[in-house]
């Protein structure tokens, strides 16, 4: 029995297919004691972490060591003053020390903040006064304690910081901190209702919003983790995602340890699909899941047998179905697609023991109450384009999505209005019961498996000043799924040209993060505008 079904009831038809899932808790229900520690003193031997790097380091963690590694941390949390309700950043990449990291923070009560090491000062310097941050533990590479150092003088702002591995002036090493603390904790107050995790996603107009999760959030990846990607007990599951991103908390902790499958981590910076393969091979992955921009690499490339892979899954973007095609025929395991947001965990999917069809999101995940609604509020027919909203149980509550928006109750009271929630996502349903997305209502840009708002790119256009107004919308995109475009129009004494457009380019890119980075920029005379004035991303993504 695993540990996962003693906080859901299952019910299933006589094909073992999941027809409802129903969570069982209690009020102080907290994964790092009621889950990873639980399964450390059931079965302390069973694979919780595989680790490597293109080092060729590589590292085994059982869960009792999760147990134990994640109470030399939290005792160092609590030692410096961290508690229940605080905001702490991690910026750790790949490192096996997030998962310590996490695990600590959760049973301290503290709220995590996921980051990316790719954030730019000014990506930090909105992250940090946004969410008061008390601490922040960050990788020793890629110049990240330089520009977190940069950041909080920017900001004149003192905050506890920890860099893992390495000693670095302004920070005390966590690693060697936690080596001389004790290997036991004592069960802090925490309650499920509690935020326990908050990630930054980009919106259509202003800065990234903080969304918000609570300590139930874990138990709703059961269904992500079990009958989606088909994680199983003993098996080792790889999503390939790094831990600043929610696509970590779908595939590289919470479901997976629930079900206990242990995860496969390999720590890299540059992607190369030969190595993910080897990596597959080597460990004897049994189940992976990626987005769809690492499936288009493999499928260029003489995918190997893989004789340890029992299943693929992918999500984040869409799936070009000559992709599906091409890496099915090749090595006989079909893509089976997935659908969900930041703010909320897996809607709808090719599920366990259902054959998938090329291109389609599957159906509803029997963990939530879906519809399609169109502009009035009323459900659509067959074939009619609605937008996806989950409508809640009688008592209102609805585990595995978002509690709050961070500092925002009128974006959130938005999202929630008239009883459901709006995803913002356009979908239709055909005869099968097949869901098919359409795309979005507003201008969000998925591009390589990113989430990327275009206020925040627009904002850094207008400081060139060639800029006299831009657009930025995302265009198809053979490699990405979509590409970042620039349209511009020039202010006077300017000229379009090539070199004015390579300029525009590096300009911008040297200050936005790499998966910001704008590919297309396109030179106008006027943009097309609504009655009310405002510019018509739509007709600019129509022109391609």
């Amino acid at each position: 029995m695993s540990i996962y079904q003693k906080f859901c009831t299952e019910i299933t038809d006589e094909s073992g297919n999941l027809q409802k899932l129903t969570l069982n808790y209690p009020d102080n229900f907290n994964f790092g004691y009621d889950v990873v520690d639980a399964v450390a003193d059931k079965s302390p031997d069973k694979k919780a972490l595989v680790w490597c790097n293109t080092e060729n380091e590589e590292r085994c963690f059982t869960f009792s060591d999760i147990k134990k590694y994640s109470n030399k941390m939290a005792n160092v949390f609590k030692n410096a003053g961290i508690a229940r309700g605080d905001c702490v950043m991690l910026v750790l990449k790949r490192h096996y020390e997030y998962w310590f990291a996490a695990v600590a923070l959760h049973k301290l009560g503290a709220v995590m903040i996921p980051a990316t090491h790719m954030l730019t000062v000014s990506d930090l310097v909105y992250r940090i006064k946004a969410s008061d941050v008390k601490a922040i533990v960050c990788t020793p590479q890629n110049d990240m304690p330089e520009k977190v150092q940069a950041a909080l003088n920017e900001l004149q702002m003192t905050v506890k910081l920890w860099c893992v591995q390495t000693d670095i002036s302004g920070f005390e090493n966590l690693t060697k901190a936690a080596e001389k603390e004790s290997c036991e904790f004592e069960r802090a107050e925490t309650l499920a209702s509690d935020p326990m995790l908050m990630y930054f996603t980009s919106g259509t107009t202003g800065y990234p919003k903080g969304v918000i999760h609570d300590y139930t959030y874990p138990l709703a990846h059961i269904v992500t983790a079990k009958y989606w990607q088909k994680a199983e007990d003993g098996g080792l599951h790889f999503t390939v995602s790094e831990t600043g991103w929610a696509k970590a908390s779908w595939g590289k902790i919470y479901g997976q340890w629930l079900v206990e499958s242990a995860v496969m981590v390999y720590d890299f910076d540059n992607f190369e699909p030969k190595q993910l393969t080897h990596i597959i091979n080597r460990y004897g992955v049994t189940s992976f899941c990626a987005p769809p921009t690492v499936y288009r690499y493999l499928v260029r490339k003489d995918i190997p047998d893989m004789p340890s892979l029992k299943h693929t899954s992918t999500a984040g973007e869409k799936l070009a179905p000559e992709v599906f095609r091409k890496f099915t025929e090749r090595t006989g395991l079909p893509l089976c697609e997935g659908y969900g947001q930041t703010e909320t965990t897996l809607l709808m999917a090719n599920f366990k023991d259902k054959e998938p069809v090329e291109g389609s999101m599957g159906t509803v995940s029997p963990f939530y109450n879906i519809r399609l609604l169109n502009k009035s509020g009323e459900p659509v027919s067959v074939g009619e384009i609605g937008e996806v909203v989950i409508v809640p149980p009688e008592n209102g509550r609805q585990p595995g999505v978002f509690t709050a928006y961070l500092d925002n109750d009128e974006q959130y009271d938005y999202v929630w209005r008239g009883g459901v929630y709006h995803t913002g996502d356009a979908a239709y349903m055909d005869e099968n019961g097949l869901y098919w997305f359409h795309g979005r209502f507003d201008d969000i840009i998925k591009t390589g498996g990113f989430r990327v708002g275009p206020y925040e790119i627009e904002n850094v256009l207008n400081e060139h000043p060639a800029v006299m107004e831009c657009s930025v919308v995302g265009v198809p995109d053979a490699l990405r799924g979509q590409a970042i475009k620039a349209v511009v129009m020039p202010a006077p004494g300017y000229t379009p040209s090539k070199e004015l457009e390579l300029e525009i380019k590096e300009f911008c890119n040297r200050k936005l993060a790499e998966y910001k980075w704008i590919r297309i920029v396109e030179f106008a005379e006027e943009m097309p505008r609504t009655i009310s004035g405002k510019i018509q991303k739509s007709m600019q993504r129509k022109q391609d």
